[in-house]
């Protein structure tokens, strides 16, 4: 029942919504020197289908946010960002956890994204969940042409539930 002592607090994950798209910016200008825009979240929300993103919610109010395309059976993490003021709680720790079952949902069998090679803290947190090196993209980054690591990690198979008809489990 000790939970938390303050206050409950309410993390909640949910699809994200062109009406998310101001939170949103806030997050990406606080968390990256090369924000996207308000278009670029606008099409991806409704022009590209192999677009995934969701928001995470701390007693109703948008404190982070992690996108992917889901192409074949490979999702690609194109954003995740949380809140300044909510970094060091393992936020993102969960919100990673989070796109990751929803991959694993979706069918994706592997998980690839890159990474600044100076974003130690972020590296670190992909390496706990699995993600390992695979390589560099040199000048990836066009605001100061900073190489990027390419990182790889397999999702474990969702499990379907048993009320599933004509769903094959491997035992």
């Amino acid at each position: 029942m000790a939970k938390n002592m303050q206050r409950e607090e309410k993390l909640e994950f949910r699809l994200m919504q062109l009406d998310d798209i101001p939170d949103v910016l806030e997050i990406e200008h606080e968390a990256f020197t090369l924000p996207w825009t308000e278009e670029a979240f606008r099409n991806e929300l409704t022009m590209n289908h192999f677009a995934k993103y969701m928001i995470m919610e701390l007693n109703g109010k948008a404190i982070g946010y992690a996108g992917m395309w889901t192409i074949m059976d490979e999702a690609h993490i194109t954003n995740i960002a949380v809140r300044e003021a909510f970094r060091g709680r393992k936020l993102g720790d969960k919100l990673l956890d989070e796109l990751m079952q929803t991959a694993s949902y979706l069918g994706m069998e592997r998980m690839t994204l890159e990474v600044r090679v100076t974003n130690r803290i972020a590296q670190g947190l992909y390496e706990k969940k699995g993600f390992k090196p695979a390589g560099v993209r040199k000048g990836y980054y066009s605001d100061n042409n900073e190489d990027a690591v390419i990182m790889w990690a397999d999702l474990p198979a969702h499990k379907a539930s048993d009320e599933q008809e004509g769903s094959v489990q491997e035992q």
